[in-house]
């Protein structure tokens, strides 16, 4: 038992992080296709036509008795929803990436955790007190998580000698700095920075809608499989306009491309959504967004197991930054998880004695519905009648 509730609390966290890890792959394999010169806006369009049809068997077989009726309002708030993340934030997410690297759009994503919490903050999603220390946790440590990610992407150190980074780290680490340095100008950086950005601000204002939206529509594969359909329909759309007149943008083989397409449909769009809605419906946006910068950790880490990259001494303190402030958020939402009120009310019939008013000194039984409140307790009595 004592196993099963430590699983049962330990599984917001497993999730989010495993979304990290899922998005760290997706960065390196996504800048690989654009590389080669696959199109953003065919990406997009794969990429959630991937998860579409993946998700959809899941959501029409597990959500059959629970899905509720769709409604017009909802389905407006689901064509908003596929818009703002699937086409809008990942079509200026790929194109910033293509005028910088994977690293830089990885490590400018990080101040969507300060977006959502200000975002969620006004929609009253989030509860902000600051005289209450829990309240001092949370921005602090979002603030701390956004500083740490800046640390890893600005201040390099000296290197850290690691024995298993030692012979081939140097070189491949020179020849992806030589290639960042040379291949990036000013202005491409620029450009990179707005559209990621503004891409930062949809992916926020996504991740707030789809936390309202789970409130009237609470079907979490349901509601992804819907995503998934309407951006592929809406990415098409723009993809169409975007790539008119060059239809060999559409053809893709078996190499990078497709895979990355494949690879971030299933984990990043189709899994993602669906670990986020249920994550969220249970610890709010703030706590999903709030590992995000965790990605640039694993990375960092991963790169010097898979590349021999060398680790520097400013990504190490940066990481430090990161988890500090993640500890920090995880622990002041933790207070707020424990201070919610039920949703529920308790009834409870508790039987009350009384003795027969015609003297016969029987007794009898009563009934007496106490209803116990979040707020206060109300104490219905019921006469039983015979």
């Amino acid at each position: 038992m004592d196993a099963k509730r430590l699983f049962h609390k330990l599984k917001p966290f497993l999730a989010v992080v495993f979304l990290q890890f899922g998005f760290a792959g997706m960065d390196i394999l996504c800048k690989a296709a654009l590389n080669k010169g696959m199109s953003n806006y065919v990406l997009v369009v794969y990429r959630h036509a991937v998860a579409t049809i993946v998700i959809v068997p899941f959501a029409v077989i597990m959500d059959r008795k629970t899905r509720p009726r769709m409604t017009l309002p909802i389905f407006i708030r689901l064509m908003v929803l596929s818009l703002l993340e699937p086409v809008i934030d990942q079509n200026l997410y790929y194109l910033g990436m293509k005028h910088t690297t994977a690293t830089f759009a990885a490590a400018m994503c990080n101040i969507l955790p300060a977006i959502t919490f200000v975002m969620a903050w006004i929609m009253r999603l989030e509860k902000v007190k600051m005289k209450s220390i829990r309240s001092q946790a949370k921005v602090f440590g979002t603030l701390a998580t956004v500083a740490g990610a800046m640390i890893m992407t600005v201040i390099k150190g000296p290197v850290l000698e690691l024995f298993w980074t030692r012979g081939g780290g140097t070189t491949a680490n020179n020849i992806q700095n030589g290639s960042a340095a040379g291949g990036i100008s000013l202005q491409n950086s620029i450009k990179g920075s707005l559209m990621i950005t503004a891409g930062c601000f949809s992916w926020a204002c996504f991740m707030i809608l789809q936390a309202i939206t789970l409130q009237t529509y609470p079907a979490e594969l349901s509601l992804t499989a819907w995503i998934c359909f309407l951006g592929t329909v809406e990415g098409a759309a723009v993809a169409l306009f975007m790539e008119r007149g060059n239809a060999t943008v559409w053809f893709i083989q078996w190499d990078t491309k497709l895979l990355a397409a494949v690879y971030s449909g299933i984990v990043c769009s189709g899994v993602a959504y669906y670990i986020q809605g249920v994550v969220m419906k249970d610890r709010g946006p703030v706590f999903v967004t709030a590992f995000n910068p965790l990605s640039m950790v694993i990375v960092a880490i991963l790169s010097t197991f898979i590349f021999a990259e060398q680790l520097f001494l400013g990504r190490l303190v940066g990481a430090v930054v990161i988890v500090a402030g993640l500890y920090l958020v995880v622990w002041g939402k933790g207070k707020d998880y424990k201070s919610s009120p039920t949703p529920t009310d308790e009834h409870k019939a508790l039987p009350t004695k009384f003795v027969d008013p015609g003297g016969n000194g029987k007794e009898n039984y009563s009934h007496e519905i106490i209803t116990i409140s979040t707020c206060k307790a109300k104490e219905t009595p019921e006469a039983n009648e015979n």
